[in-house]
């Protein structure tokens, strides 16, 4: 193979250009004193806020408190017309079971004291089903 003739490669006629060879980063984002001053400006805006929240969270538990106190006398009321009302008519079943025996006495309390005592489940419910006593003693229970 005949030697060919090698061709270097050479400058333009004048030169190549200047090289660019300074930094030149563009701007990214806020600067740090903005950044933490933006910073502490959410943090008071999130306290603020959560102030805000905790005084009407506060005003909402107050008025439920007053609304269970406005209501309390009225369920108390109901309560009591409902053990008055199983009281008498276990007054009433106690006259009809005990009729025959001798000395008794219907509706002698078993306490010695004039003061009032409020009866216990057993005592309002011992003559009534298994039914209804469980469903006074134990509630509405989805567990069971």
């Amino acid at each position: 193979m005949a030697a060919s003739k090698v061709k270097q490669d050479m400058p333009p006629p004048g030169g190549y250009g200047p090289v660019d060879y300074k930094r030149n980063l563009p701007r990214r984002g806020f600067s740090g004193y903005t950044m933490f001053a933006m910073g502490i400006g959410v943090m008071l805006f999130g306290y603020w806020s959560i102030g805000r929240w905790n005084r009407e969270r506060r005003r909402l538990y107050i008025e439920d408190l007053e609304t269970r106190v406005a209501l309390l006398p009225l369920l108390q009321a109901e309560s009591d017309r409902r053990i008055l009302r199983v009281l008498r008519e276990n007054l009433e079943q106690e006259a009809i079971i005990m009729k025959d025996v001798p000395g008794w006495k219907v509706g002698e309390s078993v306490f010695h004291t004039e003061r009032w005592v409020p009866p216990t489940i057993n005592e309002l419910y011992n003559l009534r089903s298994k039914k209804e006593y469980e469903k006074e003693a134990y509630g509405f229970q989805w567990y069971v």
